[in-house]
């Protein structure tokens, strides 16, 4: 039974992304998901407050959860964590242990996190493997 490390915000209801998740889930019936959000500063708020973008937060992932669950994913667990996902990934890495984490992005040239480097300080930070999944821009 593998556990998993989910990791989305705005593309965290994206379907590329349900559906990798949903495919791993069905891979292995015994795995378990934990579902991280960071409190992301949505770019399209022109002004944000720290009490907003933890709202915007965990709406994401309650919405993202139950599409997940409609999927036929075991999500055990969601998290919205620190507004810089490395830090995120990082504070519950201390506190849990996973088989693998997957980071749902932007593609390159829009997604913030991909202009961070994130999938590469994840990489070298852990050595937990790390799939990166690249979501269109619909949702």
């Amino acid at each position: 039974m593998a556990r998993y490390l989910v990791v989305a915000h705005q593309t965290s209801e994206a379907q590329e992304f349900i559906d990798t998740v949903r495919v791993i889930a069905e891979r292995d019936g015994d795995a378990k998901f934990v579902l991280l959000v960071p409190e992301t500063h949505v770019q399209h708020l022109a002004t944000w407050t720290e009490g907003e973008s933890r709202a915007v937060a965990l709406k994401k992932a309650a919405a993202a959860r139950r599409r997940l669950e409609g999927a036929g994913v075991n999500v055990v667990n969601t998290r919205v964590g620190n507004p810089q996902p490395f830090y995120a990934i990082m504070d519950i890495l201390s506190d849990e242990q996973f088989d693998e984490i997957i980071v749902s992005t932007f593609p390159p040239g829009i997604s913030r996190w991909l202009k961070a480097d994130l999938i590469r300080r994840l990489q070298r930070a852990t050595d937990i493997p790390v799939t990166h999944l690249i979501a269109n821009r619909d949702k």
